[in-house]
């Protein structure tokens, strides 16, 4: 076993891995929830004067859509690697890789600049052998071995609110918009792509249970939670 490959199964050993429940609601079950968790919950600090902040991710796939296919037929264990920023801020990139296993979800990331992105972009990926993070070792075997390319950019608006007990999350992503156009994903406000503007996106994450006042907060009538995916959703329409 090379000393790589013991590092990578380290860092995989350290990811922690926690409950996801998602909603896929429309505006009015999205007006309702909000005015409740904004009576209870603080907003992230993250959010703008508007009280969300803009979400931007580029999802990469192998040629025959592995993640894609994988999520859609509900394959147990999978993975799927996005770079994210967030508003406008072009000084501060992430690499995502998601990863579940038996209904629990986990994430790794590593930090990228704006000319590392182009040169992923560009598919001038030699760099990343150069780095230290184990995660963008990872993404250059992908890149090169899966011939992991960037599919579809997914941008949307995420009201945040966070709940310390039980380190809750609690998400409504709406104004879901993409493009196939990978080039656009350095120019913000450029997805081309809106999706129906009665969907929302409700999520909600925890560690190991979910308070009370959390699922009263979130509760919708008749609705049931679902293993719903943006990138699939945005993959998938007509």
């Amino acid at each position: 076993m090379t000393v790589g490959t013991q590092i990578l199964i380290k860092f995989k050993k350290q990811i922690k891995f926690r409950h996801e429940l998602k909603h896929r609601i429309n505006n009015l079950d999205r007006y309702d929830i909000s005015s409740r968790l904004k009576k209870i919950f603080p907003l992230d600090i993250n959010s703008n004067s508007h009280g969300y902040y803009r979400v931007s991710s580029l999802y990469f796939d192998t040629p025959y859509d592995k993640a894609l296919r994988e999520k859609v037929d509900g394959i147990n264990k999978r993975e799927k690697f996005r770079i994210r920023y967030y508003e406008d801020n072009l000084n501060f990139f992430k690499l995502e890789k998601k990863i579940k296993v038996n209904g629990l979800c986990g994430k790794i990331s590593a930090k990228l600049n704006k000319q590392q992105v182009i040169n992923i972009l560009n598919n001038d990926i030699d760099f990343l052998l150069k780095e230290d993070h184990p995660l963008l070792i990872e993404f250059y075997t992908k890149l090169k071995f899966q011939q992991l390319q960037p599919k579809t950019v997914v941008v949307y608006d995420r009201e945040a609110y966070i709940y310390n007990v039980a380190n809750v999350r609690i998400t409504l992503d709406s104004n879901i918009r993409t493009s196939t156009n990978v080039d656009t994903f350095l120019k913000p406000n450029s997805a081309s792509i809106n999706l129906s503007n009665n969907i929302t996106v409700l999520e909600v994450k925890y560690d190991n249970f979910i308070p009370e006042i959390v699922s009263m907060a979130t509760k919708i009538k008749n609705r049931q939670a679902s293993a719903f995916s943006k990138y699939a959703l945005c993959r998938t329409i007509d």
